[in-house]
């Protein structure tokens, strides 16, 4: 294993870790979201009077559906279906009018799940300057700067100059890109909630590209994987076992906390990551 995953996890289990990382990932009180009065007065209508068609037809364009129902994704896909499929259609409607107009605006309405606001907060973080970095936006910067700098632009700007220039050929974009004393460094940045199911794709997402055969390039390349989050609790999940049982010692797995000691690192002692 790695230094700066062995540094991690002790972080983690030691530290205040979640302190600092809320500086990286903050999470938003969120919102409830925002439906139009006339809209809310029709279904609560609808519900009233039992009107199955104008019901269903408002509840779709809803982003949320009140109910869990197999069917409802192929009315949504396919409108035509709701007079042609009139049983169905009042199967899911008699499940609506049990739960009532108030529980049913309260459900359509509930927030956005803060796992789904990630995808900026790190880039966010970076565009602070808090790795005390230059920051750049293009292409042209990022290659003629003549001091250590991070890339701000998109994750898919970074895609394609690390294609252009640095060998890259996935089609996955990259969180991170930065050039540190002549090595470029880039990977992904994932926040990983829980385990299971989709965090465990995203974690071996990210150690995929971490893995990625470059093609030949004159410029020095360093890949990682900024992770954070569950993966590093001690225990027998599959993050963390691939932690201890998968990892080479020159796989970088790291936590976002660490990077600007990372990057000190990168600075002083070049010659261990070349």
């Amino acid at each position: 294993m790695n230094y700066w995953t062995e540094k991690s996890i002790e972080i983690a289990n030691e530290g205040a870790y979640l302190d600092r990382l809320y500086n990286i990932y903050p999470m938003a009180n969120n919102e409830c979201r925002n439906i139009a009065p006339d809209v809310i007065d029709t279904i609560n209508r609808a519900i009233e009077v039992q009107d199955d068609t104008t019901l269903i037809n408002y509840l779709l364009r809803q982003e949320l559906f009140p109910i869990k129902d197999s069917y409802v994704a192929y009315l949504k896909r396919d409108s035509d279906a709701i007079l042609r499929n009139p049983e169905i259609v009042n199967r899911i409607t008699n499940k609506i009018y049990k739960i009532g107009a108030e529980e049913v605006i309260r459900r359509i309405r509930e927030p956005k799940e803060t796992n789904r606001q990630m995808g900026p907060l790190f880039n966010n973080w970076l565009k602070r300057g808090e790795l005390g970095l230059n920051l750049v936006e293009s292409e042209t910067a990022l290659l003629k700067s003549k001091d250590d700098c991070i890339f701000i632009g998109s994750d898919q700007a970074k895609k394609e100059f690390a294609h252009r220039y640095l060998g890259y050929n996935r089609e996955k974009g990259l969180d991170f890109l930065a050039r540190i004393n002549n090595i470029y460094i880039m990977g992904e940045a994932k926040f990983l909630t829980d385990f299971g199911g989709h965090q465990n794709a995203q974690f071996d997402d990210a150690l995929s590209t971490m893995r990625t055969k470059l093609d030949r390039t004159k410029y020095k390349v360093l890949l990682v994987s900024v992770l954070d989050g569950v993966l590093y609790i001690k225990s027998r999940n599959k993050m963390f076992t691939r932690l201890e049982d998968d990892l080479s010692d020159d796989e970088i797995v790291l936590s976002a906390v660490l990077l600007s000691d990372f990057i000190e690192d990168v600075k002083v002692n070049v010659g261990a990551y070349l």
